[in-house]
């Protein structure tokens, strides 16, 4: 570990980022203290405090960066295909995004802070969800999905593809190979015939 030194530093808060995120590696998003990061950062442990109010703060910082990559990752997938395929295509590059970047998967749906709390976190995570339900509007708009409300059926491909990639990163499925997992996801989204919303109750 780097020796501790003052406040002077050329990026902290990149810095104090990337020490939450090896440290979300070998503790989770809970074991870990706002002093032990900036003790990984090579900081004084008052200097965090320059950017970051607690620990929460700095994990709602990493979830905001990981629903940023997410989104991205999300509208960059397939956008020359049909619109279901795209909506398809995105499920993928979700799961994809949770195996390449498990520290901020796990910031994103595990930490113990509150969304509400953090309003920029809530933002990005609203403009996730947004860019998967403007995909199954577009789905319906091309009759590829059936018609009505949409969020019930942007829920169910959201927990589909949510579940496949928890279950990977806890090591649950049978498949340890990336490249294994993603042709199960392929496999998983290729459904015989459309989602349809479920019936009220």
């Amino acid at each position: 570990m780097p020796a501790v030194r003052p406040y002077h530093h050329g990026n902290l808060k990149q810095a104090l980022l990337q020490a939450a995120v090896q440290l979300i590696a070998e503790t989770g998003p809970r074991g870990f203290t706002l002093r032990e990061a900036a003790r990984r950062a090579g900081v004084s442990h008052n200097a965090p405090y320059r950017h970051f109010r607690d620990r929460d703060d700095l994990l709602a910082a990493v979830a905001t960066d990981g629903f940023g990559r997410l989104t991205r990752a999300m509208a960059r997938a397939a956008p020359k295909a049909s619109p279901l395929n795209r909506l398809r295509r995105s499920g993928l590059a979700y799961v994809d995004f949770a195996l390449r970047w498990p520290q901020h998967f796990a910031a994103m749906f595990d930490a113990p802070w509150k969304q509400p709390e953090y309003p920029a976190c809530a933002a990005a995570a609203q403009c996730c969800f947004q860019t998967l339900l403007g995909f199954v509007r577009d789905s319906q708009a091309a009759n590829q999905m059936p018609a009505g409300d949409p969020e019930p059926l942007a829920y169910q491909a959201w927990s589909l593809v949510h579940g496949i990639a928890k279950l990977a990163n806890a090591g649950q499925l049978p498949w340890r190979s990336k490249a294994a997992v993603l042709r199960f996801v392929g496999q998983a989204l290729s459904l015989p015939r459309p989602l349809r919303p479920p019936k009220q109750s």
